[in-house]
């Protein structure tokens, strides 16, 4: 079964509000076996347009993925993000074909 992953693109306006969402969404997460892959960090844009802050999650399938999202403990934690970011969050399935040689 392939994996399901979270990728978020976000610019934060209000730091402390952002840490409140921060602190709150990991009951989401560790319910549903969220881990993180990219989280901040160093990048450059090469093509296209950025955010100030890229993130990825991991989770076991693209359904818990997807009802991490939903769960009554995300939309919790989203309640601490309004007002302090803006962003972009894709809940994507990962691929497991072939890789190039």
């Amino acid at each position: 079964m392939a994996k399901g992953y979270w990728i978020v693109h976000v610019d934060v306006s209000n730091p402390d509000a952002y840490g409140a969402y921060v602190k709150a969404n990991a009951a989401a997460f560790s319910k549903y076996g969220a881990r993180f892959l990219v989280r901040g960090g160093k990048f450059e844009t090469v093509e296209g347009g950025a955010r100030a802050r890229n993130v990825v999650i991991e989770f076991d399938s693209f359904e818990k993925a997807l009802a991490c999202y939903r769960s009554p403990e995300y939309a919790a934690a989203i309640e601490h993000r309004k007002g302090a970011a803006i962003g972009d969050i894709i809940v994507i399935e990962g691929y497991e074909g072939p890789q190039p040689a």
